[in-house]
């Protein structure tokens, strides 16, 4: 089954999520907020994504409201402390299917290559 992370109230995961059910794919949805990844899943994405920088959303309201030293984390060890505190930074959604495979993001292109619609 594929499942989905991301917010509740983020409308590309709604999107998501709503393009998922009309094409009749089985998923789950975990709001990372409610329940957060651990800090092992956060590395694992990191690293199926193409690093920490690749993971956050930058044109977020919380990333530019962030103090400039918190912008620039110098390791594992601290990209894990900040997204454990503001989950938000993630772009959403992550998306995780059977096989193992993580990707990011909604766009109805994408979904019909990466679900074979």
């Amino acid at each position: 089954m594929t499942t989905l992370y991301g917010l509740k109230n983020c409308d590309t995961c709604r999107k998501a999520r709503k393009w998922l059910d009309r094409f009749g794919v089985e998923h789950a949805f975990v709001d990372y907020r409610d329940e957060p990844r651990t800090p092992a899943t956060l590395v694992e994405w990191k690293e199926a994504l193409g690093g920490w920088d690749a993971m956050i959303n930058k044109s977020s309201t919380t990333w530019r409201n962030l103090p400039e030293q918190r912008k620039a984390p110098g390791s594992d060890a601290e990209w894990k402390l900040l997204l454990r505190e503001y989950p938000q930074l993630v772009r959403r959604p992550v998306v995780v299917t059977d096989d193992g495979v993580i990707s990011q993001g909604f766009s109805d292109n994408g979904f019909k290559k990466r679900f074979g619609v």
